[in-house]
């Protein structure tokens, strides 16, 4: 091929003038315009199809670029309105969440008017093998004072201040080792002792002891309110399994707590309370 192009290539390029001066002939006839003008439109054509084509080229790709750039700010706009919509969806949740629990903390007040409840986040939590405690975000300029209960929105006993600051306060919890209320079955009235136990707070419950009476598992155990110290009926947990004690004479309940002490971020404290006799 190349040999072929060495010893032609003198001839072809003839032949293409040759071709160009006789178009550039019949242009000029045809039309009237001058030979020279011709053969400069006909040598110059094909640089202007070629220039056309690269013009249509660059068109094109910056055509294809400004569509990626638009491309990428209605991307960033949608994925700004996601973030905005998901915010409002989360919002609307704890919105949700908040408005049950004032609604259960009304009810609540409806069938408990005796008792005065002041709100409360919780800041804090600290739980050891031995100790379960929460910290609140009231304190004595509260009303916020030791030996108040604290209860979840449905009343369930959360547990009893042991600690208050004038804006903090500490609860014990129901499982705390340090725990100790008096309390009754609600069934029968059957008077026992609720408690924190090391060994069953592992698994989030409390035991009942000095059993003497009759009592069956799903059995509800609430405050007693004897002495005045605490309110009456307030549930602390359900009687879920019933054992023999160390000595083997007497008997202990394992009680499930009502509340849910891992899944609060809001309590209600007590800060008074009419004595029911």
């Amino acid at each position: 091929m190349k040999r072929f192009f060495t010893k032609n290539g003198i001839l072809l390029l003839a032949a293409v003038t040759i071709v160009a001066v006789i178009l550039c002939v019949v242009s000029a006839v045809s039309s009237g315009t001058g030979f020279l003008y011709n053969a400069a439109g006909v040598i110059a054509s094909p640089f202007r199809a070629a220039g056309a084509a690269v013009s249509g080229w660059v068109e094109d790709i910056g055509g294809y670029f400004r569509s990626v750039e638009g491309l990428q700010r209605e991307n960033e706009l949608l994925r700004q309105e996601n973030a905005r919509l998901q915010e409002a969806i989360r919002q609307a949740e704890t919105d949700s969440e908040e408005n049950a629990r004032l609604r259960s903390l009304l009810e609540l007040r409806r069938q408990r008017r005796e008792l005065s409840f002041e709100s409360a986040y919780i800041t804090g939590r600290s739980v050891s093998n031995w100790a379960s405690t929460l910290t609140l975000g009231k304190g004595t300029s509260s009303d916020v004072a030791i030996g108040d209960c604290v209860v979840d929105e449905y009343g369930y006993l959360v547990g009893v201040i042991t600690d208050a600051g004038l804006n903090w306060s500490t609860v014990t919890t129901v499982l705390d080792t340090d725990s100790q209320l008096g309390a009754t079955v609600f069934r029968t009235g059957e008077t026992l002792i609720a408690s924190g136990d090391l060994h069953l707070m592992n698994s989030n419950r409390l035991r009942a002891n000095f059993l003497e009476g009759d009592l069956t598992e799903g059995d509800l155990i609430v405050t007693s309110g004897l002495g005045g110290y605490y309110p009456s009926d307030l549930v602390i947990g359900a009687v879920e399994e019933i054992k023999p004690d160390d000595s083997g004479l007497g008997r202990y309940a394992v009680l499930a707590p009502k509340a849910d002490l891992d899944a609060l971020s809001e309590v209600f404290v007590i800060t008074d309370f009419d004595i029911v006799e």
